[in-house]
């Protein structure tokens, strides 16, 4: 690969990172004005709200960025950072058209895994280096949530990479067959939910309860440095979207994916962006014991039993070819 070609697809990488997010925060904007019979959304700038996110960008740019005197300002400073960019790094393994990706590795699905779960440093940071004793109880909650939901998560991979015999992101995305959302249609749930509680977003938002810790780890951020931790929420949901869809969608699957193949990654890619907004609205939030008995009594358990199922599947295939 050339230095020039290097840089485009870096350059091209950057470019979707940073309107893909904003995409998805405009999209739940207008879904949930649309559900919960919200105005506001619905007419800032004039036709059907098109402003609404440039209102939201000037509030956060014009806003003070306040430190606390005793939080430790560096760490303060530097958690945003850690919360943005491994979900940028992430992005960078997925394949979004039949040969091209920014980063094509051998053992994609594990890099962007490892990649998302570093995400989570950026709050715990935030949530310590703020002096604040809301903000580290939505830290430790953050720490807590992340390893009862990272092991369910896993494991659904696991299964899909033992069923396409690879860690691969394309390679799996070539394995795949449409029957294969009806095999793997447990671990897909498990999937889903378990991202869910990884970005710590609502019926999993217990790290940031406005109505018990203020707002968590989150809680003394302004301007900016809070806009950044929104964004990576966002970028979060991207990267799931659209590993979601190389994992049980087909990815770039599709009529004429030789040609169209980034428009089905996409266009799947929304889709399951979609959900995860109806999601949010629909679902009230869980009690702390309750989230961690839904991973470790159900989703866990569930995990397992797809992939002893989908091992059985792989040797009976194997056996029968």
């Amino acid at each position: 690969m050339s230095t020039l070609e290097v840089i485009l697809r870096a350059a091209g990488l950057l470019a979707a990172f940073l309107l893909l997010p904003l995409l998805v925060g405009q999209t739940e904007h207008k879904v949930m004005a649309h559900m919960q019979g919200r105005l506001g959304p619905m007419y800032a700038g004039g036709f059907h709200g098109w402003a609404q996110l440039v209102a939201d960008g000037a509030k956060f740019v014009q806003k003070e960025d306040i430190v606390p005197a005793a939080a430790d300002k560096r760490l303060f400073r530097l958690a945003p950072a850690l919360a943005l960019i491994p979900y940028l790094v992430a992005l960078a393994a997925i394949p979004v058209h039949p040969g091209f990706a920014v980063a094509d590795l051998p053992g994609g699905a594990l890099f962007v895994l490892a990649a998302t779960s570093v995400g989570i440093l950026g709050t715990l940071v935030a949530g310590w280096a703020s002096a604040n004793k809301y903000a580290l109880i939505g830290a430790m909650r953050s720490a807590a949530q992340l390893i009862a939901y990272e092991l369910p998560l896993a494991l659904a991979v696991a299964s899909v990479t033992l069923a396409a015999g690879t860690l691969s992101l394309g390679g799996i995305i070539e394995a795949w067959k449409p029957w294969w959302l009806l095999w793997q249609l447990p671990g897909a749930l498990v999937f889903l939910v378990a991202a869910v509680a990884e970005l710590q977003r609502p019926p999993f938002d217990m790290p940031i309860a406005d109505a018990e810790i203020v707002f968590g780890p989150y809680t003394e951020y302004t301007g900016l440095r809070f806009a950044f931790f929104l964004l990576a929420e966002y970028g979060g949901i991207v990267v799931m979207s659209l590993l979601f869809s190389t994992l049980y969608l087909g990815g770039w699957r599709g009529p004429f994916d030789d040609l169209a193949g980034w428009a089905w990654t996409l266009l799947k890619g929304f889709v399951i962006a979609l959900l995860l907004i109806w999601i949010r609205v629909s679902w009230p939030r869980l009690r702390e014991d309750q989230l961690q008995r839904f991973a470790w009594l159900t989703l866990i358990p569930l995990a397992l039993l797809q992939l002893a199922v989908t091992a059985v599947g792989v040797v009976l295939m194997g056996g029968s070819s």
